[in-house]
């Protein structure tokens, strides 16, 4: 009866997937933190030590790996690859420009969100209690 991973059988589906919409959050948030970072490049040369090629080259890439990345939600293993750039964003973030730590870390949080949001919808869903499986 249940075709959706994690919903038991016995547990109406929700008639749509809540996952889906999940996914395209993460997307979003992915493309908005890459507009960010790449802002950062406007003040990257008023910091001497973050103003080499290097860093500029790891900016450009984490910014381009959070692009791609956004387009790949849909995968199962999606959501770890936007984590583990998040991880290399507060790496890059001391090692390179020490003031995209704040922005780092306030995706950091951003994301601590999104996942804790997204398990409790999964929880809910594995209990049946959505509004959308609920009889009527």
């Amino acid at each position: 009866m249940s075709d959706i991973p994690g919903v038991p059988e016995g547990v109406r589906p929700p008639p749509t997937d809540p996952m889906k919409g999940a996914r395209g959050v993460f997307a979003a948030t992915l493309i908005l933190e890459a507009i960010v970072v790449l802002l950062a490049l406007l003040v990257l040369p008023q910091f001497g030590s973050g103003s080499t090629g290097l860093g500029v080259g790891v900016i450009i890439g984490l910014a381009a790996a959070m692009i791609v990345t956004s387009g790949l939600q849909r995968r199962p293993w999606g959501l770890n690859a936007a984590l583990v750039l998040q991880v290399l964003l507060v790496v890059a973030a001391f090692v390179f420009l020490p003031s995209l730590a704040i922005v780092a870390f306030a995706f950091v949080i951003v994301w601590a969100i999104l996942v804790w949001m997204r398990r409790e919808v999964a929880r809910r869903m594995a209990a049946g209690m959505l509004p959308s499986q609920q009889e009527e």
